[in-house]
């Protein structure tokens, strides 16, 4: 069955799309190391990018697609981003198919403030907002922007057993984005996806859950 929440709204741009995705496989190269789940989140994140390096960059850990299909399929799951550039990007008919929501802080007032009095980034003191908050177990964590939004998301994971749904990591950057995304592939307690080396941004996080969105509506259908 085709989607139809998760497609472009019209048929041309369901054609361009259809016809990218189509030149993507065409030109990718072998991509072997991918399940079938997992190439389209890689195809879909070189569609936005024009970027093949992303396909032998991206990484998943191995309960990544299911723990993502699982908490998109529930219905009502959160994310919580970095930034709120991935908050914009995501199309809002497909979240609300789905009953999600997204959740930012990185601008609010309580949160420079923090950043200042602990000297700390207010990317920092987003996560840990989240987190008081109680929004971050179960639900899917979107870092594109921000390798210290990543670094707290782990130590959050691993000291005070915070449990996301799914942690999609992607910091771009040149400072701490590499070694974040290195420690994340060292996480087992919690699926991730993310990419090797300084490579990201918010439109790949972006890109990543819309191909979740998709699996998930083509899982509804069946």
């Amino acid at each position: 069955m085709t989607n139809t929440v998760t497609e472009q709204i019209t048929a041309a741009g369901r054609a361009i799309e259809h016809d990218s995705f189509s030149i993507i496989d065409a030109e990718a190269g072998p991509h072997d190391a991918y399940t079938a789940e997992q190439w389209p989140l890689v195809r879909r994140m070189i569609h936005a990018n024009a970027d093949f390096d992303f396909n032998g960059l991206t990484t998943f850990h191995p309960d990544a697609m299911q723990a993502g299909l699982k908490a998109v399929l529930r219905l009502g799951t959160p994310i919580v981003a970095d930034v709120e550039m991935i908050c914009v990007g995501l199309s809002k008919p497909r979240m609300k198919h789905f009953g999600m929501s997204t959740h930012h802080y990185i601008s609010d007032l309580d949160v420079i403030e923090l950043a200042h009095l602990h000297d700390t980034t207010r990317a920092v003191q987003a996560m840990r907002k989240a987190h008081r908050l109680g929004q971050l177990d179960g639900a899917i964590v979107g870092i594109g922007n921000a390798p210290t939004a990543l670094l707290e998301i782990i130590r959050l994971i691993r000291e005070d057993s915070v449990r996301p749904a799914l942690v999609v990591g992607m910091p771009v950057g040149f400072v701490s984005a590499a070694e974040s995304k290195d420690l994340l592939m060292t996480v087992d307690e919690v699926p991730w996806v993310t990419i090797k080396g300084r490579k990201g941004g918010s439109t790949l996080v972006v890109a990543a859950i819309h191909a979740l969105l998709a699996l998930a509506e083509a899982e509804q259908k069946r």
